[in-house]
């Protein structure tokens, strides 16, 4: 009985030592994300509706004129195929809104 005992206490440490080591699986620290780098603003190269909604027949909240600076917010593309930034203005009334690339 004995060396069945011994073997056995062997093997469980053995299996248990790998989550220890720290190429296992005892590393408890979460990630940290990964951001990019902020990029400079977007500008309007031509005057561009700004609608309330990713939709062509969405009301406009005001016309863009061409060189109106824009922070990115997100991009969504569209059932139809069309491409949506959903974007703020940096000038002026700060106000959010998508165009429509």
């Amino acid at each position: 009985m004995g060396p069945v005992l011994r073997w056995s206490w062997l093997l469980g440490v053995a299996l248990m030592a790998p989550a220890a080591l720290p190429a296992g699986g005892a590393d408890r620290r979460q990630p940290q994300p990964r951001r990019r780098a902020a990029s400079g603003p977007l500008h309007t190269s031509s005057d561009q509706p700004l609608r309330l909604s990713p939709l062509a027949v969405a009301p406009r909240l005001r016309t863009l004129k061409a060189g109106s600076s824009l922070r990115l917010l997100r991009r969504w593309s569209g059932a139809d195929g069309q491409d949506w930034l959903h974007v703020q203005t940096l000038s002026g009334e700060q106000r959010r809104g998508w165009l429509r690339v």
